[in-house]
């Protein structure tokens, strides 16, 4: 590996070698030495700009939840707008496209990577929890809009949309599930939260 190549921002092009090693090799491929060949540097590289490889996976993970407030921004933007169902699916499918899934495995493996990001999401799963976080804030959005019922508790429907909707994502094989598929499952769990829709009866 090339020890004297001038970078012009060497952070920035290392947590894009390491994305790209994580979508290609999963959590259990990425590794310093895979990262850095990846960008084409000396190992130590890495370590100029990082305190450690965790610090560089948190990193990586620090820059999706930075995503996730963004999307939460954007989503409350778009209350009173189109249909409930539609905005959270694709919201879903922001959250779990292919990094966002490796990111939740990556995290799930990897229990200095969680205690490292305790101190932005004190608890539940980093990056799930913000989602959780910006799915309940467009809801209670839509609730004081009279587009969801005023008994609907916003941050259990956002717990069930995110737990179910990684269900959904990771469990896939072969791909990821199309937009119907996800809008279906939305639709299951929100029914009965807008207003004028009842929830099926179930029988009992």
């Amino acid at each position: 590996m090339p020890t004297g190549v001038a970078l012009r921002d060497a952070r920035t092009q290392l947590l894009a070698a390491g994305t790209r090693v994580l979508l290609r090799d999963g959590p259990a491929g990425i590794t310093s030495r895979t990262v850095t060949d990846e960008a084409g540097v000396a190992k130590g590289v890495l370590y100029r700009y990082f305190a450690d490889f965790d610090d560089f996976l948190a990193s990586l993970v620090q820059d999706r939840i930075n995503a996730v407030h963004a999307m939460a921004a954007e989503l409350s933007d778009r209350a009173g707008q189109g249909t409930v169902v539609g905005n959270v699916s694709s919201a879903l499918m922001r959250v779990f496209d292919p990094l966002g899934l490796a990111l939740v495995r990556l995290v799930f493996t990897r229990d200095e990577l969680r205690a490292r990001l305790r101190a932005g999401t004190p608890s539940g799963i980093p990056m799930l929890t913000e989602a959780v976080g910006a799915l309940t804030e467009y809801l209670v959005a839509e609730q004081r809009l009279g587009r969801i019922v005023a008994g609907a508790a916003p941050a259990a429907l956002a717990h069930a949309l995110i737990g179910t909707g990684h269900l959904l994502f990771a469990g896939e094989l072969g791909g990821l599930p199309d937009e119907s598929a996800v809008q279906e499952v939305v639709e299951a769990i929100v029914v009965g939260a807008e207003p004028g829709v009842d929830a099926p009866f179930d029988g009992r």
